[in-house]
C-alpha cells in the first residue's frame, strides 16, 4: 500500500471503501476455493483430478467439476482480487470486469459438451449456476459499491 492510499484511509478515519473490502472478500473466497480443490476430502474423487478436460473425475464439495487448471484460474483470479482491491477504482474494474468473465463462462458452460473434448476447464451443471451467481453478484457489486466509493473520495 503506498503511502498515498495510507494517507487516505487515516483521512477516511482508517477504514477502506467498501468496493475494496468486497474485492478482497470475493478474492479471498476464490482463493479459498482454489485451495479446497487441491485437498483430499474437501474434493472427492480426488483420485481421478485431471490437468484439464472433462475426463478430470475430482469433484469440489461433491458437487462442483475440477481440474488442476480449474483449481489453477480460482489461485489466480483470487489473487486478482487482493490486488485490485488496492483501490477503489482497480476493485470496481476488478468486480465488473471479472462478473463480465464469469458471465461469458457461465454461456461457455451452457454451450459445451459436458462429456465432450471442449469442456477443458471442466464444467458440470452445478458450477453453471454458481457461475452465472458468481456474474451477477459481482457486477451488482462492482455497479451499487463503485459509484459510492467515487462519491466518498476527497
Amino acid at each position: 500500500m503506498s503511502r498515498r492510499d495510507r494517507d487516505r484511509l487515516a483521512e477516511a478515519g482508517g477504514a477502506a471503501p467498501i468496493v475494496q473490502i468486497a474485492a478482497m472478500v470475493i478474492g479471498t473466497v476464490f482463493l479459498l476455493f482454489g485451495l479446497a480443490g487441491f485437498i483430499p476430502g474437501i474434493t472427492s474423487g480426488f483420485e481421478e483430478l485431471g490437468w484439464a478436460g472433462h475426463r478430470s473425475g475430482a469433484l469440489l464439495l461433491g458437487v462442483f467439476a475440477v481440474s488442476v487448471l480449474h483449481n489453477l484460474v480460482h489461485l489466480a483470479f483470487g489473487i486478482a482480487g487482493l490486488v485490485f482491491a488496492r483501490s477503489s477504482s482497480s476493485a470496481t474494474a476488478y468486480l465488473l470486469w471479472g462478473g463480465a468473465g464469469y458471465a461469458v463462462l457461465w454461456l461457455y458452460g451452457l454451450a459445451v459438451d459436458h462429456h465432450g473434448p471442449w469442456n477443458v476447464l471442466p464444467v458440470n451443471t452445478a458450477d453453471n449456476w454458481l457461475h452465472l451467481g458468481s456474474a451477477v453478484a459481482m457486477i451488482a457489486t462492482g455497479v451499487t459499491l463503485g459509484p459510492q466509493a467515487r462519491s466518498e473520495q476527497p
